[in-house]
Order: C-alpha cells, then structure tokens, then sequence
C-alpha cells in the first residue's frame, strides 16, 4: 500500500502507513530483546531471553505491540523524506488498525507554520517613550552620590522614618536564643524592613534607652524558626541621622573625577541618555515584534505549542532545581496556582513561537541569510568561553547538530536589525524620534550648528 497524506489542518498531515506482515515479523526479534531487558528469567540473562520464552510469558499481543513501535519510526522517516515533509514536532500515533497486509497506522504530522504574507513594516510607526534626560533625573543621581558621602550624626529627638536606631536585639524561642537573629551595635536604617518582621513598627517613636520587647511570627521562609513565634527584645542605644554634604565644586572634585558642578551634571546626563537610549532601543524592538504579531494570520498548531509549553517548563523547573528552590515554593512565593503557571507558560509558548515564524517569513522575504564569516565568528565567541579550542569546539557543534541552532539564533537577531532599522520610532504625539547614538552634547552642537547656518542664509 502506498503512503496516504490527508491534510487535517492549515500545517497539520495525517500520513497513513503500512507495517507489512514481513517487516512486523522482523521487528518482533528486536521487540523481544527490549522486552527481555525487564524480564528475569531462570536460566537466561536480562536481555538474552530466546523469543518464544518473550511470547509465552508476555503474551502475543504484548509482543506485536512492541513490535510495531520498533518498526513504525523507520517506517513513517522513510514515509516523511519521501513526501518531503518536515514535523515540527513529534509526529503522534492517532489510529492503527489490522489487514491482511499486516498493520495500518495513521500519523499525525504538525509542520512549522508559515506565513501567507508579512505584515507590513517597511515605514511603520511604533510609539515609544522619548529617551530625554530631565533636569529632575540629573538631581536624583546627585543626591545618591551624596547620600553615599553622607555622614551619621547623634540627633535627641525620637526615632522617626529614615533615621538610624544604634541597638542591641536578642531574639529567642522557648526561653532559648537564637544566634542568627541577635545582634549587638547594630546600625539600623528605620523603615528599611531589612532585618526581623516588626522591627521597623517598634523603633517609630523610640528615644535613646528605650527597651523594647515584642513577640512576631517569623515568615515560612526564614529557616528552622520559619512560622514559629518568637520573643524581640531591643534596646536603643542611640539616634542618628544622616547629614547630606552641600554640592559645591570643591566637594565635587573631592569625591569625583571632575572638577566642577557643572563638569560633573554633564557626566551624568551623558550616562543617564546613553541608559535610557539603550533601554527606549530595546522596548522599541520588542513593540515592532508585539505590533507585527499582532498583524500576523496564522493558526499555531496544538501540537506545536504543546512541545514548546512542555520545553520552557522543563527548562524552568531545571533552573529552580539548580537553585534548590521546590517549585511548590515558589508557587507559593509568587502567588500562584499550578493552573496559573501553565496557563502562563502556554501564553509564553505561542508568544515564542508567533516571534519565530514572523522572523523566519521576514528573513526569506527580504533574503537576509547568514555569513560563513558571521557563523566562524559566532562560533569562536562561544568557544572563547569554553575550555576547547575553536576547532575543537565548532567540530562538537556540528557532529551534534546545533551549527544549525546557532545560525538560527544569528539569522533572527539580524532579521529584528533589519525590522528596527525599517519601522519609524514616534514619541506619544507621533513626533519621530532619533534612537542613534549620540550624546545629548553632540546633538545640541549640531543644532546649534544648524541654526547658525540659516541665520547666515
């Protein structure tokens, strides 16, 4: 019988296949020795378990059924290179059924989805938010650098919020100290919530010898004593506050580099425009994709979205098992149910997978493709952070097949370059924004420049 393929969907094929008699009776010599693996056998070794022992002690149908799983991949591969599809995912068994051929098997196949058009984004207009720099921005970044060079002072008056409590704090359970949170001499900034739950409310109003003692329930989280109610006791030996330095230029060129004010803003305007031009970069290409994938016609197949959910999950729930952290845990931490974390892997999943059939329709229609030059330099990158050489390295890569993956990762990062560079960043009001790099010096320059050059006119 010839391979059937009935279209069950906009990317989804069901193949039909045979498995004739001849080909099942084969595979069931290698059903039985995976079979015999499990099997303890008097007389024979796991793994050498003659056939017919299998069959007897197994039954027939247990046998044919393991051999048809022996034999379908073959089968379906040959079925798949000759009808030139690609699964996208793990093709799935939907139907088998006896003839007097041997087993027919109906499998279905989910392709990668492609686009029928791309959304148009030669020109498109995407708001994002300006990347000025504020006088009030410049201020804020000062006044850390002079809280950092701020100093401590013993004020009279009662602890308030943002002052420092010099204490003395025990903490016990069953008349028993805990060492880990007892402390002596410890500065503590009021209204921080940094050390133990309650702190903070007991200190707002204390003086200088005060004594404090209070009973708190610890946090789930916080260890052996996590949930269990513990005994505080504080004593306050003093109050400070902290005592900002004035700016003046003789304080700036004290804890700087600058020798002026005005040299020093200038410093900083220049950081915080190339930081907030960066981060309005990054949010700019990631609402060209939001906008495009909006646009975008195309029905993700179960399937697909199915092994993709399936793939970040593993991949999370690994990292918290790196970070020995129980994923009951963290449910709890972020206020989640189960439900809750699928349905918002799912979201991931098809938002992922949205990102990666627009770029891969962009990229052929505008024939972006990716360099041996940019494939040899991506690899001696990765192979700089590694312990082998660069051959060695790119000889691992491609005997395991992600030369591949890693073209696709250069290839997308260049077709989002190319998305970036051909839609038009507009402010709020719909004025087009500049994201190039240069400092807000240069562009005042340049204006300068070009004022002066019409006023000659």
């Amino acid at each position: 019988m010839e391979t059937n393929i009935v279209e069950a969907g906009p990317f989804e094929r069901v193949v039909t296949v045979q498995i004739e008699n001849t080909a099942l009776e084969s595979a069931k010599d290698e059903a039985a020795k995976r079979l015999s693996k499990d099997m303890k056998v008097k007389g024979f070794r796991p793994g050498k378990v003659p056939r017919k022992v299998v069959e007897a002690t197994l039954g027939a149908d247990k046998l044919r059924s393991e051999a048809i799983d022996v034999a379908l991949p073959g089968i379906v591969a040959d079925a798949l290179t000759e009808a030139d599809l690609r699964p996208a995912a793990t093709p799935a068994v939907q139907d088998l059924r006896d003839t007097e051929e041997g087993v027919e098997v109906d499998v279905k196949i989910t392709l990668w989805p492609t686009l029928d058009h791309v959304p148009l984004y030669e020109g498109r207009k995407v708001a994002v938010a300006t990347p000025d720099v504020a006088e009030e921005d410049i201020d804020d970044q000062v006044d850390r650098l002079r809280n950092q060079f701020a100093e401590l002072e013993d004020v009279q008056h009662p602890v308030t919020e943002g002052d420092y409590a010099v204490i003395n704090l025990t903490a016990s359970l069953n008349a028993t100290q805990i060492d880990d949170l007892t402390a002596n001499d410890l500065t503590y900034p009021v209204g921080s919530q940094s050390f133990v739950p309650g702190l903070d409310d007991q200190l707002m109003g204390a003086s200088a010898g005060s004594i404090i003692k209070y009973n708190e329930t610890l946090p789930e989280g916080m260890g052996e004593y996590g949930g269990k109610e513990v005994t505080f006791q504080v004593l306050v030996k003093g109050v400070k506050t902290k005592r900002l330095p004035e700016v003046t230029n003789e304080w700036v060129e004290e804890v700087s580099e600058f020798e002026s004010i005005e040299a020093l803003r200038a410093e900083l305007r220049s950081g915080l425009h190339e930081h907030k031009l960066a981060s309005v970069r990054s949010e700019f290409a990631d609402k060209v994709l939001e906008h495009l994938i909006e646009d975008m016609d195309v029905e993700l197949p179960s399937a697909l979205v199915d092994a993709e959910m399936e793939f970040q999950i593993h991949r999370f729930l690994h990292r918290l098992g790196e970070q020995e952290i129980p994923f009951a845990d963290y449910l709890r931490v972020t206020g989640q149910t189960e439900e809750d974390f699928v349905a918002d892997a799912k979201q991931q999943a098809e938002r992922s997978l949205s990102v990666r059939i627009l770029l891969d329709a962009v990229g052929e229609s505008a024939g972006i493709e990716v360099t041996e030059e940019e494939l040899q330099q991506a690899m001696g990158a990765l192979a700089a952070s590694s312990d082998e050489s660069p051959d060695e390295y790119e000889k691992a890569l491609r005997d395991s097949g992600q030369v591949e993956i890693v073209s696709g990762d250069i290839l997308r990062n260049k077709v989002i370059d190319h998305l970036v560079e051909a839609a038009v960043p507009v402010d709020e009001n719909g004025n087009e924004l500049s994201l190039a790099e240069s400092s807000p010096e240069v562009e005042a320059d340049e204006s300068a420049d070009d004022a002066a050059s019409e006023n000659e006119e």
